[in-house]
């Protein structure tokens, strides 16, 4: 039986194989959804970064890279159509750790993902996706991480979640921006990106390309290692079947120093922190299956910050049993190198079994 894989533009695909534009094939080559609409790189100081003049999509995902902060960032995410939306036509639902429950800001001028202070170049990334038709409020899903309170293993990342919407029910996003409010601002060198995807797309011209792609057909095994070509921003998809007890971690370019920090929270509980570790604990120790997806910004002279989210059946097959969830932010503080290896290890007592795989998918 082959395992059933998320494919991230076309949905759920039978078998490992993956659907590649004509004349493509094979890891490296272009696959069609996401589409790259515009793009805004700073070559100085600024309180805003605007993508403007956009296609219009029913989807887009916004990766917004703040690789270089100074300190006091009130951080809004502002959409527009024909120009950014300034006035108080926002809402939003705001999860931060540091409060340990929800908060909802209404008649705000913009998405509020994040607020932080005193922190000189601190590193961010942000991964939003909104729902654009045109004669509905506009929603979006929106991810943050930063590098915490400093740089170095020692000092955990920071999280934060939030839904927001632009309550304007006449016209589509055109223009997608990022605004500072505090007295910081963005860095040379941060940007915005914006894919698109409607279903009128074909396969062709996609920004996210295969990079790597490992299973485990020929046997379990307690090692899933891939290497790749180094891009700018990584897609990572895990599903780990079991044989027997399994209790994975990982590493990136086989570094096994005290190099790895993150942020975590399972079933909607308090986070919890580990700092100075050798490994990111991705699943948890036990004989149940796990699907892991994580958002990666891939700068060589900066942290490695990752958005991670994962589900596993820790609580029993079969619909009268719940999943289990778990939100984290890690950071993998190597400000020398681009990841290009990715090794899941299992420390459990029994092995990854045959359906195991790892797909790598990344763009500059």
């Amino acid at each position: 039986m082959s395992l059933p894989y998320l494919h991230p533009y076309l949905g759920l695909s039978n078998g490992l194989n993956t659907l590649h534009a004509a004349g493509g094939g094979g890891p490296g080559g272009p696959t069609g959804g996401w589409k790259e609409l515009g793009r805004t790189t700073l070559g100085g100081t600024s309180d805003t970064i605007t993508v403007s003049s956009l296609a219009n999509k029913r989807y887009y995902m916004v990766l917004t890279d703040l690789n270089n902060q100074t300190h006091d960032i009130t951080h809004y995410h502002r959409v527009g159509a024909g120009s950014v939306d300034t006035g108080t036509n926002y809402a939003c639902r705001f999860y931060d750790p540091a409060l340990g429950s929800d908060t909802t800001y209404t008649n705000i001028a913009g998405v509020y993902p994040f607020s932080g202070a005193g922190n000189v170049n601190q590193t961010g990334f942000n991964v939003t996706y909104w729902a654009n038709y045109a004669s509905k409020e506009k929603l979006c899903i929106n991810h943050w991480v930063t590098n915490g309170s400093g740089l170095g293993a020692a000092n955990a990342p920071y999280r934060v979640e939030n839904v927001g919407k632009w309550a304007n029910t006449s016209n589509p996003i055109d223009t997608i921006n990022s605004t500072n409010t505090g007295s910081g601002g963005w860095g040379s060198g941060c940007e915005i990106v914006v894919l698109g995807w409607d279903p009128a797309d074909d396969d062709t011209n996609g920004f996210w390309q295969e990079l790597a792609s490992v299973d485990l057909s020929g046997g379990a095994a307690d090692d899933l290692d891939c290497t790749f070509t180094a891009k700018k921003y990584l897609w990572i998809q895990i599903y780990l079947d079991d044989s027997g007890a399994i209790d994975p971690e990982l590493t990136f370019n086989n570094d096994g120093g005290s190099n790895y920090a993150t942020r975590f929270s399972s079933n909607g509980g308090a986070d919890g922190t580990a700092t100075s570790q050798t490994k990111v604990v991705i699943g948890g120790n036990g004989a149940f299956p796990r699907f892991i997806n994580l958002f990666v910004i891939n700068n060589q002279s900066n942290e490695k910050l990752v958005i991670g989210h994962g589900v596993n059946l820790d609580g029993g097959a079969g619909a009268a049993n719940a999943p289990y969830r778990i939100e984290r932010a890690f950071k993998w503080a190597n400000t020398s190198n681009q990841i290009n290896d990715i090794d899941i290890t299992n420390v459990g007592a029994g092995s990854f079994g045959t359906n195991s795989i790892i797909k790598v998918w990344g763009a500059d």
